[in-house]
């Protein structure tokens, strides 16, 4: 009786031996499981702190292109203005010119009409 008792007593102890082992074993896949969650979790914190910054800095550099932009086409302006001035000052002194020219043919033509 007593082999008896301690076979049982045995068994009972590889049981709950067992019980233990499976225990500890689905307590680390659960630990790897929450671990491998949270290094998830940080890297897409990670990710998305990343692209806000991308993001931000798009918007800083975009901005930074439309400045850019917006001051070249104020300086094609500028210019055109000068060059439309200038063209308009090159006009005026040829209509001046012209008036002293159209003079000087009409008393050509005046002065032709005498000689003939």
């Amino acid at each position: 009786m007593l082999q008896a008792e301690r076979d049982v007593v045995v068994a009972e102890r590889d049981t709950v031996v067992a019980e233990r082992d499976i225990a500890v074993a689905q307590a680390a896949n659960a630990q790897a499981m929450l671990s491998d969650s949270e290094a998830l979790i940080a890297s897409l914190e990670l990710a998305i702190e990343k692209l806000k910054r991308e993001l931000r800095g798009l918007r800083s550099e975009r901005t930074a292109l439309l400045i850019d932009q917006m001051e070249l086409q104020l300086e094609e302006l500028v210019m055109a203005a000068t060059e439309d001035e200038v063209a308009a000052q090159a006009a005026a002194a040829k209509t001046s010119s012209v008036r002293s020219f159209t003079g000087t043919v009409r008393n050509s033509v005046r002065w032709a009409g005498f000689i003939s």
